[in-house]
């Protein structure tokens, strides 16, 4: 086998990259078009119910259970308005109004 030398090592793993970078974001694009052809839009209207997610994060931990027992969603809220694309404002009771 010939001995590369400097230049020519950096031009070869150079052109590699660029080969692996390729068909990483030719996989990404196929598993792209996989997933978007199965989602459908979400959409809600004024008045629809639907359940909040629960967040230990947020500071929402009122609700009596620990760990793997933690409800992961409440509800459902009736929804009072649409504040953004996929924002709504809920109708909560009074000891979730801070959420």
């Amino acid at each position: 086998d010939a001995q590369l030398t400097g230049p020519e090592i950096v031009h070869e793993t150079t052109e590699k990259i660029i080969q692996i970078k390729k068909r990483i974001q030719a996989a990404q694009d196929r598993q792209k078009s996989y997933a978007d052809r199965r989602h459908k839009p979400l959409e809600l209207e004024v008045g629809d119910k639907v359940m909040l997610k629960v967040s230990p994060w947020k500071g929402v931990k009122r609700f009596g259970k620990r760990g793997k027992l933690n409800p992961r969603y409440i509800g459902p809220f009736k929804i009072l308005a649409k504040v953004g694309t996929l924002a709504y404002r809920l109708e909560l009771p009074e000891q979730l109004s801070r959420v």
